[in-house]
């Protein structure tokens, strides 16, 4: 309100009283009166929309928070018909894995390599997968970061280079025609990486010192049964069938070229978008996973070649032999720590295979759902993505 000049007569509040022969000046007192009037009203407007706001934060809160953890209506999870990828085989094959997702349906496809799943997930045929940790790397350094994440692992181990009976050294690989499941993918890369350092050159067109030709692992068994194929770098359980249905030996069991004989295998990945929309179904697959791989380690020898076999059977049309099930499975230890302190090696491996790209891959882990989902079930376990990513 304006105060009223000692030489004039009060007026009513919020007016100003006008003499004859007065300039101009009142006028403009008038224009800042206003102005204070409604820069008053305006403040007050805005606290009280501030304090309705907070007033009615604690309502709103939980909506929104509903909101963003919701779970999605359907999962769709991809992975191989390999026994590297029995935490997939158990999961799915058991139910474990759809109840602990509940009202979200779970739908599943298989793939033979790493590169054809990265190639599904990130054209949003599927929203996660089991896969090697190559075409995981490959993935994340095309999309700068974008594409997946890391959220465990799976198996570690259980890949062999075998040959022909008549090969013994690296040398004798030159001029040589070996396979791997697909160009790029985590067999492939070790391959080319192991003949690079034995002096053996390679292309990713079929060249050089050992010609490698991506091939699916049935076909493989079939050629080297003809004789078309002097050899091949194989997961579990392919490397097993061809030294017991088909007559192969171990040039190379991979573990031998690890630090304490441990490489992994196979992890579970991700779509980063997928996840940023529905952590609580990313939070329920981890906990099916979780109880997947737990029961792989605790079910007896016999009942876990079952489980396998018959997971095998629905999923790729015929069991296998009781004598491959347990040669594959003595060389796999199935696991959820992806084993973060090795992907600078593993990245290495790309790059001298000429895969991948040198690149930064920090960010590539997310473990911190996979962490909570352990610490409900392993007391004082924790997984560490080594600087590399959120744990």
């Amino acid at each position: 309100m304006s105060s009223t000049p000692e030489n004039r007569e009060p007026t009513q509040p919020g007016t100003t009283r006008i003499v004859a022969g007065e300039t101009g000046k009142p006028k403009r007192k008038r224009t800042l009166e206003i102005a204070l009037v409604a820069g008053l009203v305006i403040l007050i407007g805005a606290g009280a929309a501030v304090a309705s706001s907070l007033s009615r934060a604690p309502e709103t809160a939980p909506a929104l928070a509903a909101a963003d953890t919701s779970p999605a209506t359907e999962l769709r999870l991809g992975y191989f018909n390999n026994i590297t990828h029995a935490p997939a085989l158990v999961g799915v094959s058991k139910g474990i894995i759809a109840k602990d997702l509940g009202a979200t349906k779970l739908t599943t496809q298989t793939f033979n390599a790493g590169p054809a799943a990265i190639e599904a997930l990130n054209a949003g045929a599927i929203d996660a997968t089991y896969i090697g940790p190559n075409p995981a790397i490959n993935s994340f350094i095309k999309s700068k970061g974008e594409s997946i994440s890391i959220i465990a692992g799976a198996a570690a181990g259980g890949a062999q280079l075998v040959v022909k009976p008549g090969i013994n050294s690296p040398a004798d690989l030159k001029g040589k025609t070996l396979a791997s499941p697909q160009l790029g993918g985590t067999q492939d890369v070790a391959l080319r990486a192991w003949l690079g350092h034995q002096g053996l050159k390679t292309s990713t067109d079929g060249g050089g010192d050992v010609a490698i030709n991506p091939t699916e692992n049935a076909q493989t068994l079939k050629l080297f049964q003809d004789g078309k194929l002097d050899g091949a770098w194989l997961p579990e359980p392919w490397a097993s069938r061809l030294v017991l249905q088909a007559g192969a030996k171990v040039l190379v069991d991979e573990k031998d070229l690890w630090d304490k004989g441990e490489f992994i295998t196979t992890v579970l990945i991700v779509n980063k978008k997928f996840a940023a929309e529905h952590p609580a179904t990313v939070q329920a697959l981890l906990k099916g996973h979780v109880e997947s791989v737990n029961w792989l380690n605790a079910a007896p020898a016999a009942e876990k070649a079952t489980v396998l076999n018959d997971a095998l059977k629905a999923a790729a049309g015929s069991p296998l032999p009781a004598d491959v099930i347990d040669r594959s499975l003595k060389n796999i230890a199935f696991t959820t720590d992806p084993l973060a302190g090795t992907y600078k090696k593993l990245l290495q491996d790309g790059v001298d295979a000429g895969t991948t790209k040198p690149a930064d891959i920090n960010g590539i882990f997310d473990l911190t759902a996979l962490n909570s989902v352990l610490a409900e079930t392993a007391a004082g376990q924790k997984i560490s993505a080594e600087g590399l990513g959120k744990d």
